[in-house]
């Protein structure tokens, strides 16, 4: 009797020991479940009138267990978003090397995979109303847009935009977050065609913007010349 409490007693440090590991590994599954299940309810309705309930129920979880991971609708909301910002930011990562328009092209195709293959994620990203675009929900909106932006002046080779060229790529990259989700609705369109008619939208925006800017003029003049037959 001695001797088995004993050994019972010296397993159980090394049972304890070995907990920690597998209780992170089923965290980081369970948090990943409930904000796949959130990014759903959050792309289809407004965040106000998803509860944590909601969720619960989506991703078969107690609402205890939500609250217990994040928190609250908020926390999790912001959690959702953020995977869903660094998975897009990771997709627009270039190969470098390029013509500047093949290289636009190559980063339409890799935001539109995103696009496709999760769905949920881009909706729920760009599609809350003015209340959640403020502080830091608000702040993971931008910082995708800037990447993209940042992305763009780089295929480009620029270093410096004036306002007429700053305006125009922004411009540009909100044509491509509406066709995003306009594709996405309706899908009626291929999206090898939806890409192409994206890049001939960025040299006739470019060209719009040569007439009233010499920065932009050398720009387009230079984009031509290299793709030039």
């Amino acid at each position: 009797m001695g001797s088995t409490s004993g050994a019972a007693k010296q397993d159980k440090p090394a049972a304890e020991g070995a907990r920690p590991a597998r209780r992170r590994l089923s965290v980081d599954r369970r948090r990943e479940e409930l904000m796949a299940a959130a990014l759903e309810l959050f792309s289809t309705r407004d965040a106000e009138d998803v509860s944590i309930d909601d969720v619960a129920s989506a991703a078969g979880a107690s609402r205890a267990l939500v609250y217990h991971y994040f928190g609250g609708k908020q926390e999790l909301y912001v959690a959702a978003l953020k995977s869903a910002a660094a998975q897009l930011e990771a997709r627009l990562r270039p190969p470098e090397g390029g013509r500047p328009l093949d290289d636009l092209a190559g980063g339409l195709a890799r935001y539109f995979d995103f696009v496709e293959e999760h769905a949920a994620g881009f909706a729920a990203l760009l599609k809350g109303g003015p209340a959640n675009r403020s502080g830091e929900i608000g702040e993971i909106v931008d910082s995708v847009r800037h990447r993209l932006f940042r992305l763009i002046m780089k295929q480009m080779r620029v270093d410096e935009p004036g306002p007429a060229l700053r305006i125009t790529l922004r411009s540009w990259i909100a044509s491509v977050e509406t066709a995003g989700l306009d594709w996405l609705e309706h899908r009626d369109i291929e999206r090898p065609a939806l890409e192409r008619m994206l890049v001939d939208q960025m040299v006739a925006l470019l060209g719009v913007a040569a007439a009233h800017d010499p920065q932009v003029e050398q720009l387009l003049e230079g984009l031509v010349r290299e793709h030039a037959p």
